[in-house]
């Protein structure tokens, strides 16, 4: 992760003296250095702006300086939206409206007319909402205190979904063939992806891949199995296929750092010249905080690795996800959700265990290693990226995540089963019916709000599933939805 930092701009204007300004942009100081304490990335003060072009300074160097992931303004006083109309205008990255004051409480015996030309903020950030809804530029609103939990709490999730955009502008995936064949979800236009989103969609042959394989020492592999032995328990006698693995995830990690790269995808029906399907190299290569799509799915391995760099350090429990079978006795309805073998130990409940068992799918020769494990109990969401033609549709659902109901002895993949929102028969039907696709990403640390978020800075369709969603309402927001994106 780069080290990316916000930065703080205050609106204000000359009407109201030095004294004024200098109050101003001490207390905006004061707020950047305290905020900065509990908030996942610095918040660094810029300017008290009083011109256009002080306004239209920052958005640029904003706008050219990597390091710098997006803006929080607040308008202390009363700030003409005019004066921020150029500078706006300009703006690439995202943008956050800070809509708070710097006392909490009005101070009855203290106010006077000072007092009321000093703290405008209910003034100035209305005049600064309406330059934003004019411009009709993707903003985030958040108002409150500005030291209280809540507010604290929604800034930090803000700036990771931030940070999930510019991770997205810089995506590369690389792809090992193609996607399985007849699939029709995992396909998708990579031009409007690029376009969008910023990936950098292309592909590598597996021979490619075999051959940076050969490269591979003994004493790479001897190191890295180290690292499987701290982090994971060992339950199999079939070492070489644990070597074979390791040997999988040098060559993968090596061709994907060299290429930029932070996502790739892979099927099971192109292993040309491989031995088995990378199961434990994907997993740990996930654990890493890269991106995976299994059977080609190039989109739910970008979305993967953003969602990781969109959690708690950076890299958070998020991970590639698929829904494989439900239980449905009534009173005890979930979904399993699991993969073939390719599932993140960032989800694990408790310490994954490295097993080898045959994969009765694909071109494997030999038995693939992989962690087996279960999933963490607690609230999350699944999120699926859909190409609707013309448009990127991002669905996101609610879910409860439970300890499995069932010890399932004989199922020797890593499994996460959930309680779908608002009921498992009902979000089918809705997931069902916005076209959701089997590939998901399944987050712990990423909430709804944040995706969004996410979704109207990237500027495409979003649609949540919660607790409150009825069916036949659905169908009537996807059928507008679907008007208003063809005119857009």
């Amino acid at each position: 992760m780069k080290n990316y930092e916000f930065w703080f701009v205050v609106g204000s204007q000359f009407l109201y003296g030095p004294e004024v300004l200098e109050t101003v942009e001490a207390r905006a100081r004061e707020m950047a250095q305290e905020l900065s304490l509990s908030l996942p990335f610095p918040l660094v003060y810029k300017v008290t702006a009083k011109t256009s072009d002080e306004i239209t300074r920052v958005v640029k160097e904003a706008n050219y300086r990597e390091e710098c992931a997006g803006i929080i303004t607040w308008c202390h006083t009363f700030s003409p939206s005019k004066m921020w109309l150029t500078g706006l205008d300009l703006l690439q990255k995202p943008w956050c409206h800070l809509a708070t004051q710097y006392n909490q409480a009005i101070p009855n015996e203290e106010i006077d007319m000072d007092f009321m030309n000093l703290n405008q903020a209910a003034h100035g950030d209305r005049e600064h909402g309406f330059i934003g809804a004019r411009l009709r530029k993707p903003r985030k609103i958040i108002a409150g205190f500005w030291t209280d939990a809540s507010v604290r709490s929604r800034l930090g999730a803000w700036m990771r979904t931030a940070v999930g955009v510019a991770v997205s502008r810089e995506m590369r995936v690389m792809r090992f063939g193609d996607n399985m064949r007849d699939v029709a979800v995992t396909e998708g236009d990579k031009i409007e992806a690029q376009k969008k989103l910023g990936w950098q969609v292309n592909t590598w042959a597996v021979g490619d891949l075999v051959k940076e394989m050969n490269a591979v020492t003994e004493a790479e592999i001897d190191a890295l199995v180290k690292e499987y032995e701290a982090s994971y328990d060992i339950a199999t006698d079939n070492t070489a296929a644990i070597r074979y693995q390791a040997k999988e995830e040098i060559a993968i990690k090596r061709m994907m750092d060299h290429e930029g790269c932070k996502a790739f995808a892979n099927t099971f029906q192109d292993l040309y010249g491989m031995e088995q399907l990378p199961g434990l190299a994907s997993q740990h290569l996930m654990a890493l905080g890269y991106g995976y799509g299994g059977e080609g799915d190039w989109k739910v391995s970008a979305m993967t690795a953003i969602l990781k760099a969109m959690g708690e350090g950076g890299n958070g429990a998020s991970g590639f996800m698929e829904d494989y079978t439900y239980h449905l006795i009534e009173g005890q309805e979930y979904s399993l959700g699991a993969h073939m073998l390719e599932v993140c130990p960032s989800l694990a409940a408790d310490k994954p265990r490295i097993e080898t068992h045959h994969l009765g799918i694909g071109m494997n020769e030999k038995d693939p290693a992989r962690l087996v494990f279960e999933g963490k109990a607690g609230p999350a969401i699944v999120v699926s990226l859909i190409d609707m033609g013309g448009r990127l549709r991002l669905i996101v659902q609610d879910i409860e995540c439970v300890k499995p109901i069932l010890p399932m002895p004989n199922l020797p993949v890593a499994r996460v089963m959930w309680r779908a929102m608002p009921d498992l028969t009902t979000g089918v039907e809705c997931w069902i019916t916005a076209g959701g696709a089997h590939h998901t990403v399944l987050s712990y640390d990423v909430s709804a709000e944040m995706m969004r978020d996410w979704a109207r800075i990237m500027d495409i369709e979003f649609v949540h599933i919660s607790k409150d969603t009825l069916p036949e309402k659905l169908e009537e927001e996807l059928l507008v939805k679907d008007l208003i994106w063809k005119l857009r």
